[in-house]
């Protein structure tokens, strides 16, 4: 029941119940009902589950608290605090969710199947409105348009298109780019989640199955690299090769790989992926301003930030920060920061060390007080090596995608993360308890490791933007 419910919600929350129901269902909140009974059909599950055994589970308390601490402290709004914490909590519900309910194969399976299920619904709706609604020019009047008006009522067009944005490039042209609705209302946020799902679909693949690999594997994927093209997403064509160059390098090695990633880019360069917008030190020098901007702020708000949810509100071009590492130590000072590192941390770590053969033992049976709450955990028979292997590779490659789009773009909240994040740490415990993985590090070196690693994004964020200013 917690794992179908859980499966629900996450539906609710990328395509919202506007998108499932109309506008008549929206009054009455089911999303809120729905995490509330999941919670209470999860109680008994907690209390033998591994999750507040793990660092992330830390991570996310401190990161609850960061964002009520950044408006309460930031702005001294402890009303807007409790709001931005409802905007919140429901992205990292999904870690616990995951943790609590997605014990088996089959579960596992079914979650992947119903990401790539969210992403043909949006690519579908979102194809269906591009074919209808043609190319916007300037002088289009729309209803509710003034006559003669010379430009495109922009916000009218895209409030009529909820799965499209029109985006002007240069006079009288335009491009269109497909989004989803909710958590992915902007295409740069729907191409992180496609880039992100598109490795997992491997989970499916199997050896010397051609049928079932062309029918559960390659044909969505081709679709969904569709999909990721009509969100013409600069940031999510990077991440794109960014997969494409570490899923190759273990096969081919390291030059080839490169080769072969740089081929991609041009080729996608060549047939306008990005609707004609160049990927550049000097295309994005509007983006690197932003970084500066954001850095600005952490220097006069260190501690809390200046607020969740807050960034565009405080700077002079009302724009956030297109680098999640930026918007997060803007909005939540050194104090988030440092926690939403803490997540990310064990969460590589542990996709590396799974995805690692050399660092994957065989199975042991396990101790008589473990046997009993691992079949809990993780009901079937257990994983062998190579699944473990297998699952790692793929989690590795999703995270790749999202992290690196992620330096792009301002979605350090984004749900998917916390979603890989689950994912990541049932597979590690189901290996864990088999013996086949080291214990998790002990909690004080971790500590030790963020804050390292906290002041190191940091320090890459200010390099890159000194270099950047010195090509200009």
């Amino acid at each position: 029941m917690g794992f179908v419910l859980s499966i629900f919600y996450f539906v609710i929350t990328y395509l919202t119940p506007y998108g499932l129901f109309g506008q008549e269902v929206v009054p009455f909140r089911i999303e809120l009902i729905l995490a509330i009974l999941i919670f209470l059909v999860s109680l008994p599950q907690m209390l033998r589950s591994f999750v507040s055994k793990t660092p992330q589970a830390l991570a996310l308390v401190g990161l609850t608290a960061a964002v009520f601490l950044s408006i309460l402290i930031g702005m001294h709004w402890p009303g807007g605090a409790i709001t931005q914490l409802s905007k919140f909590i429901p992205a990292i519900y999904a870690f616990f969710l995951i943790c609590l309910h997605c014990d088996s194969r089959k579960k596992f399976k079914i979650l992947v199947l119903m990401l790539l299920s969210v992403s043909i619904f949006v690519i579908i709706q979102g194809g269906r409105e591009l074919l209808q609604s043609g190319t916007p020019q300037m002088g289009d009047v729309l209803p509710g348009d003034i006559p003669d008006t010379v430009t495109l009522n922009t916000p009218l067009w895209n409030y009529e298109h909820p799965y499209l944005v029109a985006q002007q490039t240069m006079p009288n042209e335009w491009i269109l780019r497909i989004r989803g609705l909710g958590v992915i209302n902007d295409p740069n946020d729907f191409g992180q989640l496609l880039v992100g799902v598109i490795p997992l679909l491997f989970i499916f693949w199997k050896p010397k199955k051609f049928i079932r690999n062309l029918a559960f594997v390659l044909v969505p994927v081709c679709f969904l690299l569709f999909g990721l093209y009509l969100t013409r997403s600069r940031g999510a064509l990077v991440a794109l090769i960014a997969v494409v160059l570490v899923g190759m390098r273990r096969r081919v090695g390291n030059v080839t790989a490169v080769v072969v990633a740089g081929a991609l880019l041009a080729g996608a360069m060549a047939l306008q992926f990005t609707g004609g917008r160049a990927i550049s030190t000097e295309a994005g020098s509007d983006r690197t301003e932003l970084w500066g901007e954001g850095l600005q702020l952490l220097k006069t708000h260190p501690l809390f930030g200046v607020g969740m949810g807050q960034m565009s509100d405080v700077t002079d071009n009302l724009h956030t920060a297109h680098n999640s590492i930026v918007v997060c130590a803007a909005e939540l000072g050194l104090f988030g920061l440092f926690f939403w590192t803490l997540f990310l941390l064990p969460t590589v770590r542990d996709a590396y060390v799974i995805a690692m053969p050399k660092r994957v033992s065989e199975a042991v049976k396990p101790k008589a007080s473990e046997a009993q709450s691992m079949f809990n955990e993780w009901r079937g028979a257990p994983l062998n090596k190579a699944e473990i292997n297998h699952l790692g590779f793929c989690l590795l490659l999703s995270l790749t995608g999202f992290l690196a789009a992620g330096w792009f773009l301002s979605r350090a909240f984004a749900m998917m993360f916390f979603l890989l994040g689950g994912m990541v740490a049932v597979v590690y415990e189901a290996a864990r308890r088999q013996g086949m993985v080291a214990s998790r590090l002990p909690l004080g070196r971790t500590l030790v490791y963020t804050a390292g690693l906290t002041l190191g994004l940091l320090l890459a964020v200010y390099v890159m933007l000194r270099v950047a200013n010195l090509t200009h």
